[in-house]
């Protein structure tokens, strides 16, 4: 619960950077895994597409679109 409220006051282009960085983090999570790499997290992909969906949920409540 805090987390969102901690995202919702973030500024838009801060919300728009944390959420480059965590396509940029899923990104390469997902490429160790089709390589056949181990990864050190696994539930950490579960993880980034929540605050994904939280971060692209607030900016579209703000008239945003991605």
């Amino acid at each position: 619960m805090r987390r969102v409220q901690e995202l919702r006051e973030k500024s838009t282009e801060e919300l728009v950077d944390i959420l480059n960085e965590l396509e940029a983090e899923l990104f390469q999570i997902r490429k160790t895994i089709k390589s056949g790499g181990q990864v050190d997290k696994p539930g950490r992909v579960k993880h980034i597409r929540k605050m994904r969906a939280r971060i692209l949920t607030i900016l579209r409540e703000r008239g945003i679109k991605i």
